[in-house]
């Protein structure tokens, strides 16, 4: 890996953060707050929240096994995707390598940055060698990006392809593991002392069923996070985002529970799949929904949605000709599915 401060963006690296108002007496217990002219009525409501998430990262960090230092907090996953960009990539100059098909909002991204995106297309089996990944890159490649388990494919990345490409390139590897809950491989994440030129996303919208609260997460370096944190905005998650955030955190077991409970009931739904007419082929999954092949997706999404019940159509998505994603829902969603396309 290249110096973190050769990587950085110049700017970026000089930049003096904003002090937030409650930054300055950092280290100190107060009870009398004067110094960021909120209004004092209205409490809780009225005090901006704690601007490093203390308390939910120290939760994070038992139940992930990240030690706090080594975690940042964003506004959803997508803070997290943004701020690499902005980070470490010079607009109009540097440029950015991804599987494909893979998670759209890694090229949103690019684009709003003026980054270019290079897609490395995976192949039938939706694998990719790091070979093919390094060879994409140039030496003003700053950032490789790998989801896995994939969305929308569902599938693990071989492991050994990502500690190969770990291993050999001099930018930043950001390994998206939204999904990793629902894998039965151990997740990258636990990897992190070995690899600093690695960054893992992870976020409570999946297997913690937190999506209304948006909270997303990336475990880095303490010096990768160091920059996350002086880049993002002051006040990036709300007090309510927090608190629901650590109620949800009491309870792992409960999470736990819901995986077993949505992993019996992906096997279940794939095995009906298998037997209707429409499927064509059903691809192995390690997440929680599954994509299928069938006989004619824009149809199908057609039918489902005249009837209430919405897939996602990825008929458009290189190598994902007429197939659709489906999530896996509760029982009586997945029944409801099920009957629909039974009877088309």
């Amino acid at each position: 890996m290249k110096d973190l401060k050769d990587l950085c963006r110049k700017n970026i690296w000089d930049l003096a953060p904003y002090s937030s108002a409650r930054n300055e007496y950092s280290g100190h217990s107060a009870h009398v707050f004067l110094d960021a002219n909120e209004n004092p009525y209205n409490v809780p409501f009225n005090r901006y929240p704690d601007p490093l998430q203390h308390e939910v990262k120290k939760a994070l960090s038992k139940i992930k096994g990240i030690p706090a230092e080594n975690i940042f907090l964003g506004n959803g996953s997508d803070e997290a995707i943004d701020l690499p960009y902005r980070i470490f990539c010079r607009p109009g100059i540097d440029n950015v390598v991804a599987i494909e098909p893979t998670y759209g909002m890694y090229k949103v991204c690019a684009d709003i940055n003026n980054i270019e995106y290079r897609p490395v297309l995976l192949d039938e089996n939706y694998q990719v060698s790091a070979d093919q990944l390094l060879a994409a890159c140039n030496e003003n490649t700053k950032l490789i990006w790998i989801c896995s388990p994939n969305n929308p494919t569902g599938n693990l990345i071989d492991h050994d392809t990502i500690e190969n490409v770990l291993d050999r390139f001099q930018g930043i590897v950001i390994i998206d593991e939204a999904y990793s809950d629902f894998a039965a491989e151990r997740p990258m994440r636990v990897e992190l002392p070995i690899h600093p030129n690695m960054v893992i996303l992870n976020t409570m919208s999946k297997a913690w069923g937190c999506a209304a609260i948006r909270l997303g997460m990336a475990f880095a370096s303490t010096e990768i996070v160091g920059l996350f944190n002086k880049v993002k905005y002051p006040y990036n998650i709300n007090q309510l985002t927090q608190k629901q955030a650590l109620e949800a955190l009491k309870d792992p077991f409960e999470v736990e529970k819901w995986v077993k409970i949505l992993l019996t009931e992906r096997t279940r739904v794939i095995a009906a799949m298998k037997e209707l007419k429409i499927t064509k082929r059903i691809y192995p999954t390690e997440a929680n929904f599954f994509l299928v092949k069938v006989t004619d997706a824009q149809a199908i999404y057609n039918y489902l949605v005249n009837l209430g019940i919405i897939v996602r159509n990825r008929n458009r998505i290189q190598l994902c000709g007429n197939c659709l994603r489906i999530t896996i829902g509760s029982k009586g969603e997945n029944e409801e599915l099920l009957g629909a396309l039974r009877s088309y």
